[in-house]
């Protein structure tokens, strides 16, 4: 028989029998084949182990000249991530030489007969090691970068929680539903990735950024239960918690109030920890208005393992001497702080770090006081009577040894530097508990958002949330009062999911519409199929859409949503392994009458 027949056919006899992670004693005794990778390879000078991995975990394998002369010759030319086969008997280990890091450390194969089903090239960087590798580098192999042991777990995390997921909303009646990849491209909040259409020449569709208007179809259509692990893309500026393409457990429900859809995801939130990490989330969960949030945490995704609330001193101080206080709260500012307890002790050089830390988060500055035995200690206290120095101190809760940070400016700035100084603090001070989950909701959100730079309103989610009916009449007169019946859930300081109740309603759906000065030939030319829909007899209903990958970032305790996917893109959206975005041969180009208007620097 050729060589090359007989390595096919010992392949063919040496088809796995077991897994290599799921060995125990009571296997022993039984003849195993095992398929795997080489993992370590250790030559003791006569007997050789090698450790070989399948998915299921890691085996050692031995090699004995004197039991198996052929199999041991073989395994002298091993190397990691050689693909292999290997016949043996399963045995105890020798006593004293138990790993308890392994599932397998009480068991050993007694290599038989081996079998090299495909050599390999020395990885660019260690598999069986978890070492720091170069992002980049990572990506640009990330076939590789998945045979690591903490991505291969995100991946299986990331199964459970998909199957946990649809295992729930089945149970609660849901349908799953696909909808479409290629739709019109209407206003979502974000770009669209556009498709160009070879047989419609000069048209385009728009990949979704999400099932939104589809789903809301879904209810005109009478499924009353929809969701879908949906597919979403956007092209927006990336960061940590984000991917151009990524998953959302869209769902939509019909006749229901927001405390239905409250509850239901809740009861999803909890099952999914329980099933997959085995961790049960406290509900109901805890609730915000968007005012309230803003207004004790400076955001509205406040992290609630920690506290550090902001206290509004701006009536305390708005008469006061010191002038970059007075001035704001005169200009139709604010003044806010926080106390940072056990903190009086820092000296200038971490007081001035503070300072830049604030001025980098747009605060012009920082303003200090260290609370003493003595009194208060701060350049500023000298601005201040007595008993207003008092006040301050009472208004923070505040007792020897504290530090106050003030900060004084337009509302939206103070939020800001103040939320990041918040959370900069709870790091320094070890109040965050990294193994923890704070769930909230934060409800009531603005319908609108002003774009000063356009100088018109703009949806602080989408178009298609429900006012509060007593907001009705405000859509005409006054639409930054108006709030929408829309909610976020939260989960340390991530905003996990958005939702709202739907407008359901054409005359509700236009009089939106005005207000964000979409006038009724552009809404008809954009949104007329959704609008006849709704004069067709369309239920209330409502919905929410969860991130599936930053659920799973958090379940795996990742700082970084690119761990929890098999093939992210970098921060500039590129796929190193494939090298995409590419170009694309002129051909193609022409038959989707298309011509490149490149930047001169390109």
């Amino acid at each position: 028989m050729p060589s090359s027949e007989a390595s096919a056919a010992r392949s063919l006899r040496l088809k796995r029998t077991h897994n290599c992670g799921d060995l125990r004693k009571q296997q022993c005794g039984q003849e195993i084949i095992v398929n795997g990778w080489v993992h370590h390879r250790r030559d003791h000078g006569g007997l050789i182990f090698i450790d070989v991995r399948d998915r299921s975990g890691v085996l050692q394998a031995v090699f004995d000249p004197a039991a198996a002369a052929e199999a041991h010759a073989r395994a002298g030319s091993l190397r990691a991530e050689y693909v292999v086969a290997i016949r043996g008997q399963l045995e105890p280990r020798p006593a004293g030489s138990e790993n308890p890091d392994l599932a397998t450390g009480e068991v050993e194969l007694r290599a038989q007969e081996l079998e090299v089903l495909n050599p390999a090239r020395t990885p660019p960087f260690a598999i069986a090691e978890e070492e720091p590798v170069d992002e980049n580098l990572r990506l640009r192999y990330r076939y590789l970068d998945l045979r690591r042991q903490r991505i291969q777990h995100n991946l299986e995390l990331r199964h459970r929680a998909a199957q946990a997921t649809r295992q729930f909303l089945t149970a609660e009646g849901f349908w799953e539903v696909e909808t479409p990849m290629l739709f019109k491209q209407t206003p979502e909040g974000a770009r669209d990735y556009l498709v160009p259409s070879r047989v419609n020449p000069g048209k385009f569709y728009a990949l979704p950024q999400s099932p939104q208007l589809m789903k809301q179809l879904l209810m005109v259509a009478g499924f009353e239960r929809y969701f879908q692990l949906a597919r979403c893309l956007r092209d927006e500026d990336l960061r940590a918690d984000r991917q151009p393409e990524h998953t959302q457990i869209d769902l939509e429900m019909s006749f229901v109030r927001r405390e239905d859809v409250l509850d239901l995801v809740e009861r999803l939130f909890h099952h999914i920890w329980q099933e997959t990490i085995g961790i049960e989330l406290p509900i109901p969960f805890p609730r915000l208005t968007y005012r309230e949030a803003l207004a004790r945490y400076g955001t509205d995704k406040p992290d609630l393992r920690f506290g550090l609330e902001l206290v509004d001193l701006t009536e305390l101080v708005k008469d006061c001497e010191f002038q970059v206080f007075a001035r704001a709260v005169s200009g139709g500012g604010e003044v806010k702080g926080l106390c940072a307890p056990g903190c009086a002790s820092y000296g200038r050089a971490e007081l001035d770090k503070l300072t830049a830390f604030a001025q980098e988060h747009k605060a012009k500055g920082l303003a200090w006081m260290q609370v003493k035995e003595r009194g208060v200690e701060s350049p500023i206290a000298k601005f201040f009577q007595e008993q207003e120095l008092a006040a301050i101190v009472e208004a923070f809760g505040a007792k020897p040894g504290d530090l106050l940070l003030m900060v004084a400016d337009e509302p939206p700035i103070v939020a800001e530097s103040l939320d990041w100084l918040r959370r900069e603090m709870g790091q320094r001070l070890g109040l965050i508990d990294g193994q923890a989950f704070a769930p909230l909701w934060v409800l009531d959100f603005p319908l609108f958002a002003w774009n000063a730079d356009e100088k018109r309103w703009e949806a602080e989610h989408h178009p298609f949330c429900m006012p509060h009916e007593e907001d009705w009449d405000l859509l005409d007169t006054d639409p930054g009062q108006v709030r929408a019946q829309a909610y976020d859930v939260v989960i340390n300081g991530i905003e996990l999911g958005s939702g709202s109740i739907r407008i359901h309603r054409r005359d509700i759906q236009m009089k939106v519409f005005k207000a964000l000065g979409i006038t009724e030939e552009e809404a008809t030319d954009r949104f007329g199929f959704l609008l006849e829909a709704f004069e067709y007899g369309t239920p209330p209903h409502g919905g929410v859409a969860p991130g599936f990958d930053r659920i799973v970032m958090m379940l795996a305790h990742e700082p970084n949503i690119r761990e929890v996917m098999a093939f992210p893109k970098t921060q500039s959206a590129q796929c190193l392994m494939s090298g995409s975005p590419s170009e694309v041969e002129p051909k193609l180009l022409r038959e989707l009458h298309l011509k490149l208007d490149l930047p001169e620097n390109e």
